[in-house]
């Protein structure tokens, strides 16, 4: 664990140890109402709302200098939100160090190129190339079942490219003769990737669609006199049939409305719809599947 170079801020994440020893707070205080503790010797300010990228910054107070700051940790600092707040924050080290294991930290030792990272906080973070692609070799080998693993690595990856945090071409370079463990799958899922999808839900969903033979287009514009007059989530084009993902803001009341109403406009116009819930797309995925054959007349 390294020290701290500077007296800690305790109106920020601080280490205990160092706040104890500067004389700024007692042992007694650490564990009264007044801190929360975030790691091993990692505190906060009880009113402080806990952020991951607040994690982030309290978990580079303890690893080595030589860790990075990955995947979808690195993604949130950067801007887009992949983790949630209580997911562990991860970090690559390379192979010769050995850190861990520490309470809600994840930490996989692999070999880092200098090039591929930068500094923060005293510590490092990966560029955005790199993020990718631990991104995607997250979804570990083990995970049971190809297309678990696509159904959360692809969305990772789209919410990447359409932030424009990184190229499809950039990454492909990036994946070119690699062979780290998950290589497959992470080609895999660059390959079904797509910077139109506008959630992660929606990915999710193109994910089951196309790992079922379907080829769903994402965020599908219909046009009349060259002027757009619907979009839709996905779209099987040649058979009429729309795949929508109806997340929790469809359920108001104005929305509800909204969406009945186009959808009654278009089923004038010959489409067929399937609506995915959050219910839906966590359960038997081939329900899903035997809905859209059944839009599409194929049973």
């Amino acid at each position: 664990m390294r020290k701290n170079a500077t007296p800690p801020d305790i109106t920020d994440v601080f280490r205990g140890s160092a706040a104890r020893a500067a004389g700024y707070v007692t042992e007694a205080q650490l564990r009264g109402p007044r801190f929360r503790r975030l790691f091993q010797d990692v505190y906060v300010p009880a009113h402080v709302p806990v952020t991951h990228e607040l994690r982030c910054r309290g978990a580079a107070l303890i690893v080595p200098k030589q860790a990075v700051l990955t995947g979808r940790s690195a993604a949130t600092v950067l801007g887009v939100a992949l983790a949630r707040p209580e997911d562990p924050v991860e970090f690559v080290v390379p192979e010769k160090w050995r850190f861990g294991p520490l309470a809600g930290v994840r930490v996989r030792r692999t070999t880092v190129r200098r090039h591929e990272t930068r500094p923060w906080r005293g510590i490092r973070i990966a560029r955005p190339c790199r993020v990718a692609l631990d991104v995607l070799l997250r979804h570990s080998p083990r995970t049971r079942g190809w297309v678990r693993r696509l159904r959360t690595a692809v969305p990772d990856l789209d919410a990447l490219l359409r932030a424009g945090l990184v190229s499809q071409s950039k990454l492909k370079t990036a994946l070119y003769r690699r062979r780290n463990r998950g290589i497959r799958l992470a080609r895999a899922a660059l390959s079904m990737s797509d910077q139109r999808a506008e959630s992660l839900p929606e990915s999710e969903l193109r994910v089951v669609l196309r790992t079922a033979g379907l080829n769903p287009l994402p965020q599908y514009r219909i046009l009349k006199a060259g002027r757009e007059v619907a979009r839709l989530d996905l779209a099987l084009a040649e058979t009429r049939t729309a795949i929508e993902y109806d997340g929790v803001w469809h359920r108001t009341k104005k929305q509800l409305r909204r969406d009945k109403a186009r959808r009654k406009r278009l089923r004038a116009e010959g489409w067929r719809f399937v609506i995915v819930t959050a219910e839906k797309l966590a359960g038997d995925y081939r329900r899903i599947l035997d809905e859209v054959r059944v839009a599409q007349g194929a049973v």
